[in-house]
């Protein structure tokens, strides 16, 4: 029977050999190994790699390895990573992840993605990071109407990539308004909301709850004061009196999201009492 409940499966994309845990790659597929034969195996999602990395991965793991690529090129950098994973027998390509670029017309952009998506994809996810500035609602119908996830950067090494909760609000009421499903990274590392060098984090429990509750009809409002809120005892109690089909629901949604670390989510998890 698995210590990990159903609304934290595969919850935690292993983003180790980005910043700020930077490990080298060998050492990170290797570390991946390891949390996948662990207590809290269902916990951990797709190992994540850049495209420019993905075939020293491929080298590196000793059996079929599940990978999220980030894709560096933009959208003319989707097909060759899809392509060669068809053809790889060390990993399988679970879904691409792709930021749009700065630019005016953010749609414009998104459109360009969701073409060449249409173009090569199978049974990969695309993930479009689209952000919250300018006319990203935009960008996100274009999403919505082609069939794609979208993704939100919650932090990072500069204080302009930590969003506020009202933007994160925003986010999640965007996205499920127009059935989105989306993913986080950076930033989520730790359950609960809190401050940490000079950055304000949001936590990944604040945004599983803050998820149900939007889905369940509260307003703006209420998500920002679950997004702000920094009792986690409060928190967990909440997240143990949601239902199964509440959790399922929850997680159709908001389906993963990126860490460096897979040991800090684990420590909250057990420390709150919820794993």
């Amino acid at each position: 029977m698995s210590t990990v409940p159903a609304l934290y499966h595969h919850l935690v994309d292993d983003a180790s050999m980005f910043p700020p845990g930077n490990l080298p790659l060998e050492e990170a597929v290797a570390a991946h190994r390891s949390h996948l034969h662990s207590a809290y195996a269902d916990l951990v999602g797709t190992f994540v790699c850049t495209d420019d990395d993905l075939m020293k991965v491929a080298e590196a793991a000793s059996t079929p390895l599940r990978v999220s690529v980030v894709i560096s090129g933009g959208a003319g950098g989707i097909e060759p990573v899809v392509r060669w994973g068809d053809r790889s027998k060390d990993v399988v390509v679970a879904g691409v992840e792709v930021r749009l670029r700065d630019e005016d017309d953010l749609s414009r952009n998104a459109l360009r993605v969701v073409r060449a998506c249409d173009d090569c994809l199978d049974e990969e996810a695309a993930y479009v990071e689209i952000g919250t500035e300018g006319a990203w609602e935009r960008a996100l119908d274009v999403v919505a109407d082609a069939g794609y996830h979208a993704k939100l950067r919650t932090g990072g090494l500069d204080a302009h990539l930590f969003p506020s909760s009202q933007q994160v609000a925003a986010f999640i009421t965007a996205c499920l308004g127009r059935e989105v499903p989306f993913k986080c990274t950076a930033g989520l590392h730790n359950a609960v909301r809190h401050t940490a060098e000079g950055f304000e984090h949001q936590g990944f429990l604040n945004v599983l709850l803050a998820t149900r509750a939007s889905l369940d009809g509260a307003n703006s409002d209420e998500l920002v004061e679950l997004l702000d809120n920094r009792d986690g005892e409060a928190l967990a109690a909440r997240a143990r009196g949601l239902s199964d089909d509440q959790a399922a629901s929850t997680r159709r949604w908001f389906t993963s999201f990126g860490s460096c670390s897979i040991e800090e989510p684990v420590t909250d998890l057990k420390s709150l009492g919820l794993m």
